[in-house]
């Protein structure tokens, strides 16, 4: 996209100074519609409203709908709740620490139905096999971009329960790829459209990592039965991380469980349903007894993986926190509304230049963008408190007027401290602003530097324009 050339004048001036350090209490801390983790309440929803039961499916917790507590308000066996997803449902129930509702009708995201995502800590989706709406999609990529957990649980290419033209693997790579929030592989991975038949994918060696061992036990195995696989692409999301993988892969290839962040929230994949189904469930489904395969470990991934989804635990696809740390936004002027103040910038950076658009509000931070050799910074330093998950995330827009596809004339590097997160540069140009987002949970109990710095050639303009910054902790 071609841009227009600066003016080396500008309009707006920034602070003076290398940098400026911001106490916890100088913070100006935004509040958003951040689910609530309570202390030791975790609220999950399992969606029951794409046909989730067609066919011989039955992926639900219990025939009560939308609280399974109807059913049996003391549940102690798999079959005191009808559904083949009855022993997820009971195993969470007897802990004492989750309330489980099921949603049977259009996802919502700040709305006031009981079961609208705002209510929910973690949002379950086993298997959907109708296509999300517009306002759906919306509804489930913001409530993960403002903290909340999402599950996805996948089938096999071509597992169209309900004959309707779509499976799971199209339905939840349309969420991905196709929705309003951010449609650029927002979680770093996509679905593969395979059908493997059969076989037991083996969990990565990894003893620090709470979903491969939690509270409900050590992963060692999970289970293929007609099931897919997901590429991971770190370039597109740094957090993304492969749990479990098909035999004879590694790497970003053959992976059948994943974990990733996005926001301030965090996503899991799964890459078929048959490890969640106990074998119980209604009359006429034809069940498989996966979640007790002696062969496999599912119901430990299944429940620890809840439970990191929920909050829980001190690692996985992003997190970092143990469970002490009171939920924040860190950064002060995140949006730069306030203009010249909190951030240490480069001459002109925070501006309300009509030449490039704020992605909300009237102010943005441009870096570059005179096609002349310029560098340009944008800093803040913040107190990340000790015990907390930290996520980075921003919207970034590149322009530019360069016109190769192989060479990096004008660069911008975003650090956290001493370590690069990510460099970005005149080859990621694109229409519109994107998404950004980064696990700085090693940051902790320190004082850290975020900046961003741009650094331009001589010819050819390129912008890195950025808004609605975000440190967010949990």
């Amino acid at each position: 996209m071609l841009g227009s050339r600066r003016s080396r004048r500008r309009l707006t001036t920034a602070l003076a100074g290398l940098g400026l350090f911001v106490t916890g209490a100088a913070l100006q801390v935004t509040t958003t519609a951040t689910p609530a983790h309570a202390a030791t309440t975790h609220r999950v929803l399992f969606d029951d409203g794409h046909a989730e039961e067609a066919g011989n499916a039955d992926w639900i917790i219990s025939t009560s709908k939308p609280d399974p507590l109807s059913q049996d308000s003391s549940p102690s066996a798999e079959t005191d709740w009808t559904g083949a997803l009855s022993s997820w449902g009971v195993a969470l129930q007897k802990t004492g620490d989750y309330s489980l509702k099921t949603a049977t009708s259009a996802l919502t995201y700040g709305g006031s139905s009981t079961t609208d995502l705002s209510n929910f800590d973690t949002l379950v989706l086993p298997e959907p096999n109708t296509l999300f709406t517009t306002a759906e999609k919306t509804a489930i990529m913001t409530f993960v971009n403002n903290g909340g957990g999402l599950f996805m649980i996948s089938d096999h290419t071509g597992a169209d329960r309900n004959s309707d033209g779509e499976d799971a693997v199209e339905i939840l790579n349309d969420l991905m790829t196709n929705n309003s929030v951010d449609s650029t592989d927002p979680f770093g991975f996509s679905i593969d459209t395979l059908d493997i038949s059969s076989g037991y994918p083996a969990a990565i060696s990894d003893s620090t990592n709470t979903v491969l061992n939690g509270a409900f036990g050590t992963v060692t195995k999970s289970l293929i039965a007609d099931g897919t696989t997901a590429t991971l692409k770190p370039a597109d999301n740094a957090n993304v991380k492969g749990l479990v993988y098909r035999s004879g892969y590694s790497g970003n290839t053959g992976a059948f469980f994943a974990t990733s962040t996005f926001g301030s929230g965090r996503v899991a994949f799964w890459g078929d349903s048959s490890p969640i189904d106990d074998g119980t469930g209604q009359s006429g489904n034809t069940l498989y007894d996966g979640w007790n395969d002696t062969g496999a470990t599912n119901a430990a991934l299944a429940l620890n993986a809840t439970a990191w989804l929920a909050g829980d635990g001190s690692s996985g696809g992003g997190g970092g926190g143990d469970g002490t740390c009171t939920a924040a936004q860190l950064l002060g002027n995140p949006g730069f509304e306030s203009g010249n103040t909190t951030w240490t910038a480069s001459s002109g950076v925070i501006t309300t230049s009509s030449s490039e658009a704020a992605r909300t509000g009237s102010y943005k931070a441009w870096l570059d963008g005179y096609g002349t050799a310029t560098t340009d910074t944008l800093s803040q330093s913040v107190s990340i408190p000790s015990g907390c998950s930290a996520t980075l995330s921003f919207y970034l827009h590149i322009d530019t007027a360069e016109t190769t596809t192989s060479t990096a004339y004008d660069k911008l590097t975003v650090t956290a401290g001493s370590t690069t997160l990510a460099t970005y540069s005149n080859l990621n140009a694109a229409s519109g602003y994107v998404l950004k987002s980064f696990d700085v949970s090693s940051l902790a109990g320190t004082t850290a530097t975020i900046k961003f710095t741009g650094v331009e050639g001589s010819t050819l303009q390129t912008s890195f324009v950025i808004d609605d910054t975000a440190l967010n902790v949990s």
